[in-house]
């Protein structure tokens, strides 16, 4: 009985943030190994059906670098990177695609609507959803002389965001799962970071928080210790000090655009926790690390 009383005691605790969050758009970043073990490939569906139910709006934007890599190596195609970006040819785009948009987008619509929730797959060139130009990469090769360009293909940038799709399918009661590919002037595609792309739709649909899901619990200070929450105007200072490093500096400039643009707080998680959307969202504590105004 004790424990069936402990279980109800959860659910009035998240019943202030169920009802805050009712009929908000919450953008969902989904990546890393949250989509790769079958476990936990499960709670995340499982997770976004709740809060579609509850009456929260989620959209999914979700990566897939490794089973892109995995399949170039198939073709016995090399994976080349600049800056931590992958130089993408005509024919890696194909490939990115391919895999984006056929394959990793399938199996993640698949999972939420075997576990009984209605899920819609797009890509940024449905109903040109993601707008893109070519990203410009420039390097310093010398003192006084001008920077070098660097061309990485078809890396896009977004240029903006077109939501009636994703508002016709909010309306129609489905959770739209995104594949971060861009669509050009010219109709071309182009591949686009998936942080990028959740943070430019969060923005563009004044969501009420975007969740960036990650492999790490948060941004944690030089004694390894979480910092539970961060404003905006500390970022810089902790990118200049070293403790934001690597591959979280451009995860917290997503999480600060997107609060430029009119999202109300972001998230970065460690996905490999189970319900850790959840956990985020409907209790006091929290996880990760929230970054707002």
């Amino acid at each position: 009985m004790q424990e069936s009383i402990e279980r109800a005691k959860v659910l009035i605790e998240s019943l202030p943030y169920m009802q805050e969050f009712r009929h908000k758009t919450v953008v969902i970043k989904y990546g890393g190994h949250a989509m790769v073990d079958e476990h936990l490939k499960k709670q995340f569906a499982l997770d976004v059906i709740l809060m579609k139910h509850i009456g929260i709006n989620p959209v999914i934007v979700h990566g897939g670098g490794p089973q892109i890599n995995k399949f170039l190596e198939r073709l016995d195609i090399k994976a080349n990177y600049v800056q931590g970006m992958r130089v993408t040819d005509g024919e890696t785009m194909d490939v990115v695609e391919m895999v984006l948009v056929g394959k990793v987008n399938k199996e993640i619509v698949g999972q939420i609507n075997h576990c009984g929730g209605k899920a819609v797959g797009l890509s940024g060139r449905d109903g040109d959803l993601v707008c893109a130009r070519k990203l410009q990469v420039s390097k310093t090769v010398a003192d006084n002389a001008p920077p070098e360009l660097i061309d990485l293909g078809r890396v896009g940038q977004v240029t903006a965001i077109n939501p009636s799709v994703l508002r016709s399918l909010e309306r129609e009661e489905f959770i739209p799962v995104i594949a971060p590919v861009g669509v050009g002037e010219d109709g071309q595609a182009f591949n686009i970071n998936a942080d990028l792309v959740a943070s430019a739709i969060a923005g563009e649909l004044k969501a009420a928080k975007l969740i960036l899901l990650t492999d790490v619990a948060g941004v944690k200070n030089k004694e390894g210790k979480l910092l539970t929450t961060i404003r905006k105007d500390e970022l810089e200072k902790f990118i200049s000090d070293g403790t934001v490093a690597g591959g979280m500096i451009p995860k917290v400039r997503c999480c600060a655009e997107a609060l430029a643009n009119g999202v109300v707080k972001t998230h970065i998680i460690d996905g490999r926790v189970e319900h850790a959307i959840l956990l985020e969202m409907f209790t006091r504590e929290g996880v990760g690390t929230q970054i707002i105004e």
